[in-house]
């Protein structure tokens, strides 16, 4: 029988001796046998360290999210393949889709969180913070990838997604990756792997595979590691708790199956659209990928009044569920991952039912099409009633992984926050309702105990990813029972892979060591305006300190009038007593606008292309006619923009094959005390000399 094979320290072995054998968990066949017998795990955690850690930490985040993006791309030409290996996990086509193309996914949307990073090895977090009366001395803090290894733990469930979101975040933030699947359906993730390796798109040391057992190697971790588990939380506990990784304070983030819950609101009556969204969704989280979700509704809680109607209506829909072979069209259930799953999730079920009953399904036998039930790892859908849930608490419990849940009723709305606390932290929660009062009950009530919650109507059906569906740019993860953890989240997610540095020194200095102008610090003074300069010339600090304009009552009279804006401070025949002005004042809008008029080089062309927007405008300081402003104007950040790739088909915007970039700019407006009056972040977006 042949082998899957590790890749390990940049070359692909296979594990000694018989190692574990893999099935088909639609016939039963075996597959594949897996093995990290006689592997050197030290080895691999040294290779990541001096190999895969220097060559990420020398690209930028844009370089990193780039190479994310030419990843996602590479492996979407090779879906075909994968799909074909998916189904001998039991996974019907949605299912395989939401696990490929879902994982694929994954990586262009953290490829698009470059766009959100400087195109630094590094970068800033949070806000500047002055620190001395002088604004000689301030602090901020600076964000650097860790130098050790992201060593992801996975579940059997998702064999590529569960890799795929967990390597896209940790690649961006710079850091290598081990990556160690669940045997029983790695030979998925081993063919995923095969395809990132053979394309050449990752540096060396990037990216390992671990086909079996994980062996000693959470013995070798060190305090710049990251360890990820998704999994059982019994399982994730003793990791968690593993010598190695509490000596080393060692970063773990864990992501454990929980006793989600779906509430159907009380103002829900049948015949509304909400009632069939409700039970539609039931329906498909308890069926899609045959319930083996850590995002899967376990508990679904129905005012006391409507219990029996929606047991009526949730059965009936189970019924009409095909469930077999996934390569046949009409099945829309496959199977479980192997026999091993359906036994364990058959004696959970057995334990559910001290407390509860079955109304729908059967835990004996069931129905398949073009398949083996004998020798497949089907089950039936088993929809389950527990009608005393404050008492029966092992609903609450226990969970069955697979395709399996529990309806109880409520009395109110407090009734039912309480319910979905007494699974004890989940990762996920949904309301259907339709009713604004309900949902804001049940989300400020419930969502101590959950990473996300759903409110679920008829405005957002149509778009709504559903209750089961994690997404990159949100959090993943949830408190007590669910782990604790956050595995995506946007940049939250990419920042469990940085270290957080906090950084003292005077404003010259922090922008010395950032490359982002800090206000107060030292510019950069020359003859040359800085707008007659391209993107490669300008040098962060590169300023220029204007003449002064001096504000009259006129100005202001035909700003007003031009805008339309006559507010009453802006009017000289305004009554000032119980004001907060002493007379007439200047619109913010026209300082801007005269800050323009003393920092723009107008009257020939030069590189800069166009007025890119503000950031941060803020007006701190009345400015009265008479007044005199000048601006300070200062180089604060630069960023290339990516030159779009041409396409025969689209017709481009004039000057979209320009190389160019964004430059941000501090507008510091003083008046004749020296004194800000106002200070803004605007953009232009300025020509490459090249």
């Amino acid at each position: 029988m042949n082998k899957l094979e590790n890749y390990i320290c940049g070359k692909w072995i296979s594990g000694e001796g018989e190692g574990q054998i893999l099935f088909n968990a639609v016939n039963g066949t075996p597959i594949v046998s897996a093995s990290t017998a006689g592997i050197d795990f030290e080895g691999a955690m040294v290779y990541a360290r001096k190999k895969g850690g220097p060559a990420l930490r020398k690209m930028t985040f844009h370089e990193r999210g780039r190479m994310l993006r030419a990843l996602a791309l590479h492996l979407l030409a090779k879906k075909e393949l994968f799909y074909t290996i998916s189904y001998q996990t039991g996974a019907t086509k949605i299912d395989s889709w939401i696990d490929i193309e879902g994982g694929i996914g994954n990586l262009f949307a953290n490829a698009s969180l470059r766009r959100k990073l400087p195109d630094e090895t590094f970068a800033l977090d949070g806000d500047a913070i002055a620190l001395s009366k002088n604004n000689s001395f301030m602090g901020h803090h600076i964000l650097v990838p860790k130098e050790g290894v992201a060593v992801h733990i996975n579940a059997y469930n998702f064999p590529i997604w569960g890799m795929l979101e967990k390597i896209a975040v940790n690649l961006l933030a710079g850091v290598p990756a081990i990556v160690k699947p669940a045997t029983v359906t790695s030979f998925l993730t081993e063919a995923v792997v095969k395809e990132i390796i053979s394309s050449g798109i990752l540096p060396d040391g990037s990216l390992q595979l671990l086909c079996g057992s994980a062996g000693n190697l959470l013995d070798f971790l060190t305090s710049q590691d990251v360890v990820t588990f998704t999994g059982s939380a019994y399982t994730g506990r003793l990791l968690k708790t593993h010598p190695r990784v509490i000596s080393e304070s060692v970063p773990f983030n864990m992501e454990a199956d929980s006793l989600n819950c779906m509430v159907l609101g009380e103002d829900v009556q049948p015949g509304q659209p909400e009632w069939d969204l409700f039970v539609k969704e039931v329906k498909k989280e308890m069926t899609v990928k045959a319930g083996q979700k850590c995002t899967a509704v376990r508990r679904i809680f129905v005012p006391e009044n409507k219990i029996e109607d929606i047991g009526k209506a949730i059965a009936s829909a189970l019924h009409q569920t095909v469930i077999g072979n996934p390569l046949n069209d009409k099945v829309r259930m496959g199977s479980l991952a192997g026999m091993g799953q359906r036994e364990e999730v058959k004696q959970q079920v057995q334990q559910l039912l001290s407390v509860s009953s079955i109304i729908s399904g059967s835990l004996d036998s069931v129905s398949v099409v073009d398949a083996d039930d004998v020798n497949g790892a089907f089950m039936s859908p088993l929809l389950l009633m527990n009608e005393r849930p404050f008492v029966n608490t092992a609903s609450h419990d226990i969970e069955a992984f697979g395709p399996v849940s529990t309806i109880m009723p409520y009395k109110n709305m407090d009734e039912v926050v309480e319910l979905s606390k007494l699974g004890k932290g989940s990762l996920c929660s949904s309301i259907v309702t339709a009713d604004n009062n309900i949902a804001k009950q049940y989300v400020l009530g419930a969502a101590s105990h959950h990473g996300r919650i759903l409110v679920l109507n008829e405005e957002c059906a149509k778009e709504s990813t559903g209750h089961g569906s994690p997404l990159p740019l949100l959090v993943h993860g949830g408190p007590g029972r669910a782990g604790g953890g956050e595995e995506m989240g946007g940049l939250r997610g990419v920042k469990h892979y940085l270290q957080r540095t906090a950084i003292q020194g005077s404003p010259t200095m922090i922008t010395a060591i950032s490359n982002v102008y800090q206000q107060y610090a030292k510019g950069n003074v020359s003859g040359r305006h800085p707008f007659r300069k391209y993107f490669e010339e300008l040098a962060i600090g590169d300023q220029i300190v204007t003449e002064k304009r001096t504000i009259t009552s006129e100005d202001i009279n035909r700003f007003a009038d031009l805008s339309g804006d006559h507010f009453y401070a802006h009017l000289i025949k305004t009554d000032f007593e119980g004001t907060m002005f002493e007379e007439q004042v200047a619109h913010g809008y026209f300082i801007m606008s005269a800050a323009a008029g003393l920092f723009v080089d107008s009257y020939e062309k030069n590189p800069v292309l166009l007025n890119y927007g503000i950031d941060e405008l803020r007006f701190t300081k009345p400015m009265y006619a008479g007044s005199k402003l000048y601006i300070r104007f200062t180089c604060k950040e630069k960023a290339a923009q990516e030159t779009k790739e041409p396409n025969p088909d689209i017709q481009m915007p004039k000057g979209s094959d320009i190389p160019k970039g964004i430059v941000k700019w501090l507008v510091e407006m003083l008046d004749d005390n020296d004194e800000l009056v106002g200070i803004a972040t605007i953009l232009t977006m300025v020509q490459m000399k090249n």
